[in-house]
């Protein structure tokens, strides 16, 4: 087995943790800080990122719910959770198979702006 494979593997746990819930992306980074792994690192980063859009469009969801226009909220609210929900599947098969997969258009800045955190 060769030593990027060797690494992947021993990073694997912890990227698959950190994008079951936010409380698993921080549990993961106290686990990623004694032994720094960079395939782990990678995926806490883009799982952090997934989990804050998810609470930012929940907090703007809660802002607007209005009654006179429950259905054209309903419509948009539910394309950003499936949006969200495929970045989250897209992200997490590509941890499970060792793959360094980045967020389109948003990955890149997942990566610079959480480079102190993980």
């Amino acid at each position: 087995m060769s030593n990027t494979t060797s690494k992947i593997e021993t990073g694997k746990s912890k990227a698959i943790v950190a994008y079951l819930t936010i409380i698993g992306c921080i549990i993961a980074m106290f686990m990623n800080n004694e032994a720094k792994n960079k395939f782990a690192s990678f995926h806490i980063k883009q799982a952090l990122g997934i989990h804050i859009i998810y609470f930012f469009t929940m907090a703007i969801a809660n802002g607007f719910n209005d009654v006179e226009s429950e259905f054209v909220f309903l419509s948009i609210f539910s394309s950003f959770l499936l949006f969200n929900f495929i970045l989250w599947g897209y992200s997490f098969i590509g941890a499970l198979q060792g793959k360094k997969n980045l967020l389109p258009f948003i990955g890149v800045y997942f990566q610079k702006w959480f480079n102190k955190i993980a």
